[in-house]
């Protein structure tokens, strides 16, 4: 058989098996959108030929990372609402309040960009307006799992912390309908390379009425629910003054705690809450970054990992993690867990890395697709330069301390090639697919417009961060 591409002679990570099942000379070999190979280098060269041979030598070939949690469209105010109490009221909102769709787009593909770049194939974006997005990321041609997000918060609406919401039913349905609109269009295309979800912002954003009708149009289109639940004390504060509950009993009510759902954050849940929607059958995704950077909180995925493995990371909003970048959220996520407990042992680099690739993956659903090189997965691939100052040396026996490198001490710079589906869309550092200067181009061209706006606006100059740049704190 004659395949497309083999990659040889490098530490090939399989993440197949309890850890990360590791071939120190491995090789993976590529057949249309598929791996059909992987094993030894010296097994793989003698029984197949390729059309391309790539030597890995000095280099890791693995699973590309899946980002179970991110809003891409968020990055055309990146850095824009931290170490401020109110982050979404005071920071977030008031800047994006002025982001047309145009510099949503913008903020959008320099996020995919960013992404990919550091090794990530497979983004969940949970953004609105998806439909506008969802162009950057087949341009791109990254993985995707997208869902709109659904509120009935009227647009451009000042929003004051400690206040509750007010809703307009209209903003809601028209959000849904985008949403609809996107499965209709999307899910299932290029052979599941893009698949949809339903995406309620969070349960204190959304009528009830909303919520029911959003879990019907679930088991109608069989698509998954992708929803932040338990944020924080914001959030708890908005569900008992409108609904006189919790979050998680208030999903339970409405019959939104099953293998659907896809919970982010659970940041404020109790022991017995995380217990219950583990339980369910849902998914849970760790935020670690964003929610020590905007919160100086740890959610509790290692209470849910008691009762269910259904748990992957996300690297979020750049306006508040600042990157979006699995290499940040690995080492962050190892650290405040040791930090945590006071004990080093506490989510060694395997578990992790595992976390990001094979457990995402599995946590989204996806973890008979992607998420480890095995014979018949997709090849959604990256193969990583370990010949650089902050990766070496090299030790792969009788110690081996490739993956500890990799968490530890990598930056995403050092990724090499990603290839999605089979088709390599970065070579030797450079994205093929788009211009990437021209994006960044366009980002600080839309940006000013904001600033603009801001500056212009009276009422925007009591937020910390204008106080802040005025005074020179920043």
């Amino acid at each position: 058989m004659i395949l497309d591409l083999i990659l040889h002679n490098g530490y090939v990570i399989t993440m197949e098996g309890n850890g990360c099942g590791v071939i120190n000379d491995g090789a993976v070999g590529i057949r249309g959108n598929k791996i059909e190979a992987v094993g030894a280098s010296r097994d793989i060269l003698t029984t197949y030929n390729a059309h391309r041979y790539i030597d890995a030598h000095n280099k890791v070939i693995m699973p590309g990372f899946v980002d179970c949690h991110i809003h891409t469209s968020d990055t055309i105010v990146r850095g824009g609402c931290q170490d401020i109490d109110n982050w979404m009221e005071d920071g977030i909102w008031p800047l994006l309040s002025r982001a047309d769709e145009e510099a949503l787009a913008a903020g959008s593909m320099v996020n995919i960009i960013e992404a990919v770049k550091n090794g990530t194939t497979t983004l969940c974006d949970y953004e609105s307006p998806m439909l506008a997005l969802i162009p950057n990321h087949i341009a791109v041609g990254n993985r995707l799992v997208a869902a709109n997000m659904i509120n009935e918060i009227p647009d451009n609406e000042k929003q004051t912390p400690g206040e509750l919401y007010r809703f307009d039913p209209a903003v809601g349905q028209r959000k849904l309908m985008d949403n609809l609109k996107m499965i209709e269009d999307y899910h299932g295309l290029t052979d599941n390379k893009i698949i949809c979800m339903l995406g309620p912002q969070a349960l204190d954003m959304c009528s009830e009425e909303l919520l029911s009708e959003i879990r019907a149009l679930s088991e109608k289109y069989d698509v998954g629910i992708h929803m932040h639940l338990e944020q924080g004390q914001r959030e708890t504060n908005q569900m008992e003054k409108r609904y006189h509950m919790r979050s998680v009993e208030f999903a339970k009510k409405l019959n939104l705690l099953n293998e659907r759902l896809l919970a982010v954050h659970l940041t404020s849940a109790t022991g017995a809450e995380v217990k219950e929607v583990a339980q369910s059958g849902a998914g849970m995704v760790l935020c670690t970054a964003s929610i020590g950077i905007l919160g100086g909180k740890l959610p509790p995925a290692e209470e849910f990992k008691k009762y269910s493995d259904r748990v992957g990371l996300g690297s979020d909003q750049s306006p508040g993690n600042n990157c979006n970048n699995m290499f940040n959220e690995m080492k962050f996520t190892s650290i405040a867990h040791k930090y945590k407990h006071k004990n080093g042992t506490s989510y060694p680099a395997w578990k992790v890395l595992r976390m990001a690739t094979i457990e995402g993956a599995g946590t989204l659903g996806l973890g008979d697709m992607i998420g480890s090189l095995k014979v018949g997965k997709r090849a959604d691939i990256i193969m990583i330069d370990l010949l650089v100052p902050n990766l070496s040396p090299i030790m792969d026996w009788p110690i081996r301390n490739i993956i500890p490198n990799l968490v530890y001490a990598a930056r995403g710079n050092e990724v090499e090639m990603v290839i999605v589906d089979g088709k390599i869309i970065v070579e030797n550092h450079i994205l093929l697919t788009v211009n990437e200067k021209e994006a960044i181009n366009k980002i600080n061209i839309c940006v000013r417009e904001i600033c603009r706006q801001l500056s212009e606006d009276e009422s925007s100059q009591h937020l910390p961060l204008v106080q802040w740049t005025k005074d020179g704190r920043q």
